[in-house]
């Protein structure tokens, strides 16, 4: 299976660089959903489209009876204007929340899709090694579906994705642009974090920006709930257990340099690897918000937006299934990583069923700095695609088989 795998090399970077110079936006992946579903039909699946939208899934049954083991990629892209000289670089542009922006896989997802259709060729060529049933779940919207429209793996799963027949176990990986080629990273228990968003509306009242003592100014009251929400990560949570984060992304208000604004808004993020400090921080910001706004005479208002849960390796499975990527990748090429702040809806996926996700070096040996993901110079080396399609194939043959 080994040479079949190294001989589908080309024929995966040739889809990735597709999808690469083709992308689509969250809930929007019309063209990327084609392609792979034409994908899975010509190999003889069963194959179900229009899922949570945009989303396809592959059902390939083995020669026996078993479990179900299920592998997602996830196939959207993010609102990025490509900065790299690449032959395939995209072009594609588009509006998003009413600015004109370019469309890019500045998180390699591309890569993603491109090495689960790779598996699925080879899987679908090896069914007498299959016992059991393997699912090949492509995700849209991980990045999150648009502003009132469901999506993700939520909405997947909302339609029935793990079952029928029911799913046993779940893996899934994320290309890493910081981590060399070659090497798998892993962490049993939470290896991602969980994401909220959150909005506070701060009402204060209008005056001229000569005379702040005629008003209330929303604006200096923000800082001050700013700098608020910061000592809860700085004073009050206990960071020696997990890490946690409170981001303002945003903030809006006023039209003029000389008139104090009735209102600000500010959006950010909250990040927490742990469910017991998750539950604190949003507990205090709710505290905190309304009762600095009423010390300086305001009003405040927050709303919490649970966007993922933390991504949590089942730590039986991780232990489990180590064997087979070390195997895969050689055990000196497969690390105990820290957890990251980073968030993952493949999370509702692993609250459902136990799961395994890792992530795949691409980041290029000789390489000293390399871009970080969501960013305009986001690079990935496609050597290292290879190794995420012998992964994910050997991970469902090892787990269906043992």
């Amino acid at each position: 299976m080994e040479q079949q795998i190294e001989e589908l090399e080309e024929k995966v970077i040739e889809w990735r660089r597709d999808f690469h110079q083709n992308p689509e936006l969250s809930n929007r992946e019309f063209k990327t959903a084609e392609k792979i579903a034409a994908h899975l039909e010509r190999l003889g699946m069963e194959v179900q489209t229009g899922v949570a939208k945009t989303g396809v899934v592959g059902i390939l049954k083995g020669n026996s009876e078993g479990k179900t083991v299920a592998l997602r990629a996830d196939i959207d892209a993010l609102p990025v204007t490509e900065r790299n000289d690449l032959p395939f670089k995209s072009e594609v542009t588009t509006e998003f929340l009413g600015s004109e922006t370019g469309v890019m896989h500045a998180c390699g997802h591309d890569t993603h899709t491109a090495i689960l259709m790779g598996v699925a060729e080879v899987l679908s060529n090896n069914k007498d090694k299959i016992n059991g049933t393997i699912k090949l779940i492509f995700q849209p919207a991980e990045e999150g579906a648009p502003q009132g429209e469901e999506g993700g793996a939520a909405l997947m799963i909302k339609e029935g994705v793990l079952t029928t027949p029911d799913v046993d176990a779940i893996f899934g990986l994320h290309i890493d642009s910081e981590v060399p080629v070659g090497t798998i990273t892993y962490k049993p228990e939470g290896i991602m974090a969980a994401v909220e968003r959150f909005v506070i509306n701060v009402k204060g009242e209008q005056t001229h920006g000569s005379q702040p003592w005629s008003g209330t100014d929303p604006v200096m009251i923000s800082a001050k709930i700013i700098d608020g929400l910061q000592t809860i990560i700085s004073r009050e949570a206990k960071l020696t257990d997990a890490a946690a984060v409170i981001t303002v992304g945003k903030i809006s208000g006023g039209v003029r340099f000389n008139i104090i604004p009735e209102s600000v808004e500010m959006i950010g993020t909250v990040r927490t690897l742990d469910p017991d400090m998750k539950e604190f921080i949003l507990r205090r910001m709710k505290e905190m918000v309304p009762a600095i706004a009423e010390a300086y005479g305001a009003k405040a208002t927050i709303e919490i937006e649970n966007k993922t849960s933390i991504t949590y390796n089942d730590p039986e499975l991780t232990q489990k299934m180590l064997p087979t990527l070390q195997e895969i990748a050689g055990s000196e090429n497969v690390k105990l990583e820290k957890a990251t702040t980073g968030g993952e809806d493949f999370s509702f996926f692993q609250e459902k069923v136990p799961g395994l996700y890792f992530f795949l070096g691409g980041k290029p040996l000789n390489s000293n700095k390399a871009a970080p993901h969501h960013t305009p110079d986001f690079f990935i080396d496609e050597s290292g695609l290879i190794l995420g399609v012998k992964a994910m194939s050997q991970l469902a043959l090892d787990y269906l088989n043992e």
